[in-house]
C-alpha cells in the first residue's frame, strides 16, 4: 500500500497580498470616511443641549471623553494582540450600532450611556492605522510622512463633518446625521475587512514590551502624552468648546458649520506649504520634535482663547482658521514620534497612548460649561491659554529624554533606529 505524504501548505501568493501603497491608501480613505461622517460626536452636544440643556450636554460630552479613554486603551491592546484587521472591524461595527441607537434614543439616562459607548468606539481605528503604517513601511521617513497624512486627513474630515453636518442638521435634524454616521461606520468596516490581511505571525522578539506597564516606563512617551494632553485640550476645543459657546450665543448649527468649513479650507490651503517647511525631502522632520510641538500648543491655545471671546460667526470662523498652523505642528510632531519611537509589537499601544491624550482633553466640556457659568468667557479663555503654556513647558523634558534616547541609540550597533528630538 502506498502512503502519500501530505502536501505542505502553500505559502500565500504575493499577488494576494495588497501592496503597501494600496493598504496605506485604504487606511487613509477609512480615516477620512470615519472623520468626515463622524457627525455623532460633532453634534451630540448640540442634540442633547436642544432637548436637555447645556449642562446635560457638557456632562454627555465628558462621558464621551471617559469612554474615549477606555476605548483607546482597549483598541490599542486589541490591535497588538488580534491584529489591525480584526480590531478595526470589530470597533467600527460597534460604533455603527451605537450611532443607530442614537437615532431612536430620547431619555437623558439612555443618551448618557450612549455617549459613553460612542466614546469607546468612535476612534478605535486609529491604533490599527498606525500599526499598519509601521508594519508596511520600513523607512522612518516614509512612516513619518504617512503618519502626517493620517493627521491631515483626520483634520480635513473633522472640519468637513462639522461644516456639512451643520447644514444637514438644520435641514433634516440630528437623528438623520446619526443614521449617516452609522452607515459610514459599516462602510469603513467593510473597506478594512476587504483591504487588510489577517494577522501575520510575529517573531517572539517583536512580542516584547507590549504591556501598558512596560510602555509607561518609557519616559519619552510619558512626557509626550503630557504635552499632547495640554495641546489637544486646545485643539479639541474646536469640537467641544466651540459648540457650547456658540450654542450659548443662540447661533444655529449652520453657524458652527460655517466655522468648521473655514477651518477645513485653511487646512487644505496651509497644509502643503507648512508641511514642506517642517518636513524635508527625505520625509524627516527638519526641526526637533519638542520645539515643533511646543509651537503648536501655543498657537492652538491662543486661537481657541480668541474663539472663546467671540460672539459672531465671522469671529468664530477667524479663530478656527488661526488654529490651523497649530494643528499642523502637532500633527507633524505626533506623527514623527509614533513613527520613530514606538518599538515593534507595541505600535498600537503607543498610538493608543497619544489617542488617550486626546480623549482626556475631550473631558473638558463639563468644565467649560461650569467655567462659563462661574467666570464667563474670560475664564474659559484664560484656562485655554494656561493649558497651552503647560503643553509648551512639557516639551522641555520631552526634548531632553528624546536627546538621551538618541545618544543611547547612536552608541548601539547598526540596525537601531535613531529617534529625532
Amino acid at each position: 500500500m502506498t502512503v502519500t505524504a501530505p502536501r505542505p501548505a502553500a505559502a500565500p501568493s504575493s499577488a494576494s497580498v495588497p501592496s503597501a501603497r494600496v493598504v496605506i491608501t485604504a487606511l487613509l480613505a477609512t480615516t477620512f470616511l470615519v472623520k468626515a461622517c463622524g457627525f455623532a460626536y460633532d453634534f451630540l452636544g448640540y442634540s442633547i443641549s436642544a432637548a436637555h440643556g447645556t449642562t446635560a450636554a457638557g456632562a454627555a460630552l465628558t462621558l464621551f471623553g471617559v469612554g474615549w479613554c477606555v476605548g483607546q486603551l482597549a483598541s490599542g491592546a486589541m490591535t497588538d494582540r488580534l491584529g489591525a484587521r480584526s480590531a478595526c472591524t470589530i470597533g467600527l461595527l460597534l460604533a455603527a450600532a451605537v450611532c443607530a441607537g442614537l437615532t431612536v434614543a430620547s431619555g437623558l439616562n439612555t443618551l448618557m450611556l450612549l455617549a459613553f459607548c460612542l466614546g469607546c468606539t468612535m476612534d478605535v481605528h486609529r491604533p490599527a492605522v498606525s500599526a499598519q503604517i509601521n508594519e508596511r513601511l520600513t523607512n522612518d521617513g516614509a512612516r513619518t510622512r504617512a503618519q502626517g497624512w493620517v493627521y491631515w486627513v483626520s483634520n480635513v474630515g473633522i472640519s468637513l463633518s462639522g461644516g456639512v453636518g451643520g447644514f444637514v442638521a438644520q435641514a433634516h435634524g440630528y437623528r438623520f446625521l446619526f443614521a449617516l454616521n452609522a452607515v459610514a461606520s459599516v462602510a469603513a468596516a467593510l473597506l478594512v475587512r476587504r483591504t487588510l490581511t489577517g494577522r501575520r505571525a510575529a517573531p517572539r522578539a517583536e512580542q516584547a514590551h507590549v504591556t501598558y506597564a512596560q510602555i509607561i516606563s518609557d519616559a519619552r512617551l510619558r512626557w509626550m502624552v503630557a504635552a499632547a494632553i495640554a495641546a489637544t485640550t486646545c485643539a479639541y476645543g474646536l469640537i467641544s468648546v466651540l459648540p457650547l459657546v456658540m450654542s450659548a450665543d443662540g447661533l444655529a448649527p449652520s453657524a458652527y458649520g460655517t466655522a468648521m468649513l473655514a477651518n477645513s479650507a485653511a487646512v487644505l490651503l496651509l497644509s502643503p506649504p507648512l508641511t514642506r517647511l517642517l518636513v524635508g525631502r527625505d520625509d524627516r522632520v527638519r526641526y526637533p520634535i519638542g520645539p515643533v510641538l511646543a509651537a503648536g500648543s501655543l498657537i492652538l491655545g491662543a486661537a481657541m482663547a480668541l474663539a472663546a471671546l467671540q460672539h459672531t460667526i465671522v469671529g468664530y470662523a477667524t479663530a478656527a482658521v488661526l488654529m490651523v498652523p497649530g494643528e499642523i505642528c502637532y500633527s507633524v510632531a505626533a506623527g514623527a514620534f509614533v513613527a520613530t519611537a514606538a518599538p515593534a509589537g507595541a505600535i498600537g499601544r503607543y498610538q493608543a497612548a497619544l489617542s488617550v491624550a486626546g480623549a482626556i482633553a475631550s473631558l473638558t466640556p463639563l468644565a467649560v460649561a461650569g467655567a462659563l457659568t462661574a467666570g464667563g468667557r474670560p475664564l474659559v479663555a484664560g484656562l485655554l491659554v494656561a493649558s497651552a503654556v503647560l503643553g509648551a513647558l512639557a516639551c522641555v523634558p520631552l526634548s531632553r529624554t528624546l536627546r538621551t534616547a538618541d545618544t543611547a541609540d547612536t552608541a548601539e550597533p547598526a540596525g537601531h533606529r535613531p529617534v529625532p528630538y
